[in-house]
């Protein structure tokens, strides 16, 4: 007897608006998985198709960020209980045939930003082509690498009195920083509500409480970004409510530890094939008071000595001495990259989207030494088709441009 074909649990459509999509983002849920089931799952990138196959970052930097994040789900899973563990088993991540290409971007400070963007404040962005396992862009030519494909968020979601923490925490973070001049967080908007085609009522209360998926949190994972987190790994989740309420998206195709800018994986539409076990009273068992995962056995491979490695320290570009700072240390670590690529042709800003969505490996390598964190960043060589090691002598070539906004 033949193995059963593996049920769509959801499907989205690349023609219709998100916002009309009922499986984006459903309540109470969208649909009910078996424990030990494994399903097929679709997503649509995460901004929803408002990103174009073009040569203009226009998009980018008219992007509405209250129409972002659209998740697929929420599932509930037979069995599951507050206290029990999820466990989520990767087995395949695709990009949808329809749509065999992705985009990486760089937001302007006012409409999100990213890691560097008071430095580079300019929308960009690149476009790549998928073949195969491989990607390559016309906006940053000279680059070839495979994919390590991964969903940017997935979890469980939160109990009212988790959803309450969060918006308490997050509330006085952005009573206490209004001093600085920038977004710390972001509270419930009732602008755009993720709601599927629930009534108003409901809309108008999720507008009101309902947390923002922008950052990943310790009771339920989330909007993690974490790049091993492909096929053949396992995530352990908190379950806070009856049937899980899983949902997952921000599908992306590649990514280098960090995702540097605000739009910095390659993004795309795709479906995820994921297995899902019920363990019951794992939360107790596991002492788990955050989410774990173990890595699958997918990942490009490149040689020993085939990494160049920049250091960067808690003493920021302007010379000033910040103690054990590893966001200052890594941030150095980025702009070392940048003035070692430059010298081969590429603008700043290919550097920068090359750096969000290549598979970079980042490090802390210490955190003790007063007052200096240091930390790491290896570049893979081989991602390019010429010689960048250090012996070399560099060569500026014509690497065109990647995609700017208008104005």
């Amino acid at each position: 007897m033949g193995k059963q074909e593996i049920r769509y649990a959801a499907k989205v459509s690349l023609d219709k608006p998100a916002a009309e999509q009922e499986c984006l983002h459903a309540i109470p849920s969208y649909g009910t998985i078996k424990n030990n089931e494994v399903v097929k799952i679709e997503c649509v990138d995460w901004t929803g198709g408002q990103i174009g196959n073009n040569d203009s970052a226009d998009d980018v930097r008219d992007v509405d960020l209250t129409k972002i994040h659209y998740l697929t789900g929420p599932f509930d899973i037979e069995t599951a209980e507050p206290g029990d563990i999820l466990i989520v088993e990767i087995q395949d991540v695709q990009p949808l045939q329809d749509q065999p290409w992705g985009f990486t971007g760089i937001f302007s400070k006012d409409n999100g930003g990213g890691f560097l963007d008071e430095i580079y404040p300019k929308p960009a962005k690149a476009i790549w082509d998928f073949e195969g396992v491989f990607c390559s862009s016309r906006h940053i030519p000279g680059v070839r690498f495979a994919g390590l494909i991964h969903p940017g968020i997935l979890g469980c979601a939160p109990s009212p009195e988790v959803l309450s923490t969060w918006n308490k925490r997050e509330a006085e973070l952005i009573s206490t920083h209004s001093h600085l001049d920038r977004v710390v967080a972001q509270p419930p908007n009732p602008q755009n509500v993720h709601a599927g085609l629930a009534p108003e009522d409901i809309k108008k209360k999720v507008g009101e409480e309902g947390a923002r998926t922008i950052p990943g949190r310790p009771e339920h994972g989330g909007n993690c970004d974490i790049k091993n987190l492909s096929r053949g790994s396992k995530v352990y989740l908190p379950v806070h409510v009856k049937g899980a309420k899983f949902s997952v998206g921000d599908l992306h195709f590649s990514q280098g530890d960090g995702e540097i800018s605000f739009c910095g994986a390659i993004e795309m539409a795709g479906v995820i094939t994921i297995k899902f076990t019920v363990m019951k009273g794992g939360m107790e068992q596991l002492g788990m008071k955050s989410p774990i995962y173990i890595p699958g056995p997918v990942q490009p491979q490149f040689g020993p000595g085939r990494y160049i490695y920049f250091e960067g320290f808690s003493v920021d570009e302007n010379g000033k001495q910040h103690y054990l700072d590893a966001t200052v240390a890594y941030r150095q670590n980025c702009l070392r990259v940048i003035e070692y690529l430059r010298r081969f042709g590429y603008s700043d800003y290919q550097i920068y989207l090359l750096l969000s969505c290549a598979p970079i490996e980042g490090h802390i390598a210490g955190i003790v030494d007063i007052p200096n964190v240091c930390t790491t960043i290896g570049l893979p060589v081989d991602i390019f088709d010429f010689d960048i090691m250090p012996h070399v002598k560099p060569e500026k070539k014509d690497m065109g441009s990647c995609a700017y906004a208008s104005s």
